[in-house]
């Protein structure tokens, strides 16, 4: 009964210390964050400091964490009765000293307040996945839920397959969303060849390729192999070179040259020349399924178990910010299209629409942007491929403005080459500042571009301003 006593006291006086801890690093935090908010910039001196506070913070975190653990498991034969004394510490300083901790951590690693959504997010998926651990620990009582709640987030970060949701924090020297978008360029410029190698009228792309989810979900399982054997949190070289593997094993382009005759009769002064005979340049991208992979691989039952955890819809919103970028749980509308310069072609935007092969894309791009940002699932965004029928839905919204406004970065602009009243063209307004509007548009001579405009420039059609 006295070794139980001291067991007792020594595991309350850890949690203890560990509150005092995070409670200071927590006031530090706060204390810098107001200052830089005043500021409008980050003080170089607070933030090593943050930084130095935070990862001494976690460092006592995690040892403090294996010492409750294991006086925790070592007095397995007496948890009931330290539940019992537990419970009558206050359970409001109990719930701040996990909160804290939490926050410590996070702020340590990432040394920012936006990712807490989605790190929140997957340390529920992880404790689902442990309830074995929680079963074992259950008795413990509230101090049993701090320990697993430590030990998770940190397995989260440093070894387990759910660090792939962080690969594209800054944090990384080579962040995930830097490799997507060289190796969606690097697919650009095969199709670049083939289009420059060969002699044709027209061409017309035709694809199926795979999702960027995917691709990555079978990567990380991959080099995980079902154990952990490799984390998958940060990438390395020889990891992007993994990645790039993973991707053109899993995607084939291939082409041909077909003679068809064209729809246009052809005149020459008056004498018809009957149809002219055209030479089409099919370009096709067609990919490999989830289950052809983890074949091709010989994915073991772990593995497998890994892809279809990292796939459930539930991570659906923290994809979105590992393949651009953007904020965790936060999707940014002129991030996600900031990534897409350079792409030729108009291809994954409107295979998403539904599209077979190549079509006039410039407002399926806008689309598709909204749509990666979540806003057409919540109905704050259109899917519309003709330009007009993104003008009626706006003003039905009460969201349409007309030329004389002065828009906003995320607004959407409208434009009228021909300057007859109808619509021809869409694209998505970065930023204005001294008098100009700067643009991300695709289909623009069928590329996604940057471009700028006079404020004032006739061929601006109107603007809509939705409310995200």
């Amino acid at each position: 009964m006295i070794k139980s006593k001291d067991s007792k006291s020594r595991t309350i006086k850890v949690l203890d210390r560990t509150i005092v801890r995070v409670g200071r690093t927590e006031a530090f935090l706060t204390y810098s964050q107001n200052k830089n908010a005043k500021e409008n910039n980050i003080n170089n001196y607070g933030n090593e400091k943050i930084e130095h506070i935070s990862k001494q913070s976690a460092s006592h975190l995690i040892y403090d964490s294996k010492k409750v653990t294991k006086k925790s498991i070592d007095s397995m034969e007496n948890t009931r009765n330290i539940a019992k004394d537990i419970t009558k510490i206050n359970k409001k300083m109990v719930l701040q000293g996990r909160n804290f901790a939490i926050k410590a951590l996070k702020n340590s690693i990432y040394g920012t307040k936006r990712i807490v959504h989605g790190i929140i997010s997957s340390i529920k998926s992880i404790i689902i996945g442990l309830k074995s651990l929680i079963g074992v620990l259950s008795a413990g009582g509230v101090l049993a839920v701090v320990v697993i709640v430590v030990i998770c987030l940190v397995g989260l970060l440093v070894g387990s397959i759910y660090g792939i949701f962080f690969s594209s924090e800054k944090v990384n020297t080579i962040p995930m969303n830097d490799v997507v978008k060289e190796i969606n360029n690097e697919m650009l410029d095969k199709i670049k060849y083939i289009q420059n190698t060969n002699i044709h009228d027209d061409y017309k792309l035709e694809s199926d390729r795979a999702e960027w989810k995917d691709v990555i979900s079978i990567y990380s399982a991959k080099i995980s192999k079902g154990i952990n054997e490799q984390e998958v949190l940060t990438l390395s070289e020889m990891k992007k070179d993994e990645l790039k593997k993973v991707f053109w094993d899993m995607n084939e382009i291939s082409y041909e040259i077909k003679e068809e005759i064209d729809d246009i009769e052809y005149e020459i002064g008056n004498l018809s020349t009957g149809n002219k005979i055209k030479k089409i340049l099919y370009i096709k991208i067609k990919h490999k399924s989830i289950d052809e992979m983890m074949n091709l691989y010989f994915f073991n039952q772990m593995q497998r178990k890994q892809v279809f955890e990292l796939l459930n819809e539930k991570f659906s919103s923290i994809w979105v910010s590992v393949i651009y970028g953007t904020p965790l749980g936060s999707p940014d509308i002129i991030q996600i299209a900031l990534s897409q310069i350079g792409n030729v072609g108009g291809e994954p935007y409107w295979s998403w629409y539904g599209f077979n092969s190549r079509v006039g894309w410039c407002a399926i791009f806008v689309s598709w942007v909204a749509n990666q940002a979540g806003l057409i699932e919540s109905n704050a965004f259109p899917k519309f491929s003709g330009v007009s029928n993104g003008v009626n839905w706006f003003k039905a919204m009460d969201e349409w403005k007309d030329s004389n406004y002065i828009p906003h970065s995320g607004d959407i602009i409208f434009f009228d080459w021909e300057k007859d009243g109808n619509p021809d063209h869409v694209g998505i307004v970065e930023k204005v500042e001294n008098d100009k509007i700067y643009t991300i548009e695709g289909n623009s001579n069928d590329e996604c571009k940057q471009k700028e405009y006079s404020i004032d420039s006739n061929v601006i059609y109107g603007y809509a301003s939705p409310i995200y």
